[in-house]
């Protein structure tokens, strides 16, 4: 008889397909915070008007900002409860190390944030279906270009690209919370003593990824950003014990 290692990509994938099955409540809770969020939406996230005695003018703006925002939640959450033991302990069903372990949950948050980009992207024409058909708005004008196949593909992409860095934040901030309970308290700390201090750092940090008007240059930071986020994640888990 015969022992045969399986190879690391083999794990990875085994792990990645067990993931998408296991883990469908994190889908269906996307579903249910995008929900929510186009129910704000309902407002706008503009509007402007003029009137007369004979006449008045209602403009509002409709767009998924907010339900890509909560999305983003969504993302930093969800990465964070994966780090949790709860779900490393579903990762010793198979034979593992910490390796396939995080690149499979890597490769899964990859896969939601691409799932959750799409989802946001065509969450802008579900609202405005909504506000003509049943709330009775009349729709003048459209700036988006979603319909263009391109632009649309390009939504999908850069929305897909903003949730995974979300996701790798939050895997690393999980990682950081698993080493030691303290940075539960610390974390929050710091980012409200910057926020409070040094607003200029937050803006500045905003500009870099979110105001980048070269799509190669937006790949390269988000990439960049991503990786550095995922390796520190990866260091900090081989710090572990093996089942703590």
């Amino acid at each position: 008889m015969s022992l045969s290692n399986p190879s690391l990509g083999h794990v990875v994938k085994k792990q990645f397909c067990y993931k998408l099955k296991a883990y469908q409540q994190v889908f269906t809770t996307l579903v249910i915070i995008q929900v929510i969020a186009i129910f704000f939406s309902f407002n706008g996230v503009g509007s402007m008007g003029s009137g007369s005695q004979s006449i008045n003018i209602d403009i509002r703006y409709y767009s998924a900002d907010i339900v890509v925002g909560f999305t983003f939640l969504w993302a930093f959450v969800t990465a964070i409860n994966l780090t949790t033991k709860a779900y490393r302990y579903d990762d010793f069903a198979f034979i593992t190390n910490r390796v396939s372990s995080n690149l499979s949950n890597i490769l899964f948050l990859l896969a939601a944030s691409v799932i959750g980009g799409g989802t946001s992207v065509l969450s802008t024409s579900l609202l405005k279906v909504i506000m003509v058909y049943f709330r009775g708005e009349q729709l003048v004008a459209s700036s988006s270009k979603m319909f263009v196949p391109s632009e649309f593909l390009l939504g999908i992409m850069t929305t897909s690209f903003y949730i995974f860095l979300f996701c790798a934040l939050g895997y690393f901030v999980g990682m950081l919370v698993q080493i030691n309970k303290i940075f539960i308290i610390v974390l929050p700390a710091i980012f409200l003593g910057i926020g409070i201090g040094k607003e200029k750092l937050l803006i500045n940090l905003f500009a870099i990824f979110f105001t980048e008007s070269s799509l190669l240059l937006f790949i390269v930071k988000i990439v960049v950003a991503v990786v550095l986020l995922f390796y520190g994640s990866v260091v900090l888990s081989n710090r572990m014990e093996v089942r703590s």
